[in-house]
């Protein structure tokens, strides 16, 4: 259900910003990592974004059990699902989330 979830975003984005999305790689992992890397002053629980860098495309990657477990419905969780993917094409393409998506936090 989640990967669905994460697939229809990508899906409704990509129709809208093709430029923005077409580039990125998406990947669903479990849990962030247990060892943030050293720069990062807070870790990211619900997801995480990684520019291109030496010939690899950027990436934005979910965790899975962090957005599920905040999620109190379905519907909340398709909320938490859309509101991570913009936030990370707005911090990869130096945007704001609400230039992507209007409805973005709502």
């Amino acid at each position: 259900m989640f990967d669905d979830m994460l697939v229809a975003q990508i899906r409704r984005l990509n129709d809208a910003w093709p430029e923005l999305v077409a580039p990125v790689q998406f990947a669903v992992e479990d849990v962030p990592p247990s060892d943030p890397a050293p720069w990062e002053a807070t870790p990211r629980l619900g997801s995480q974004s990684f520019p291109a860098e030496h010939g690899i495309p950027p990436r934005i990657v979910l965790y899975r059990m962090p957005l599920q477990s905040h999620a109190r419905s379905r519907m909340d969780l398709q909320f938490a699902i859309r509101d991570e993917v913009v936030l990370r094409l707005a911090e990869l393409y130096g945007r704001r989330p609400e230039e992507i998506d209007p409805d973005w936090g709502m």
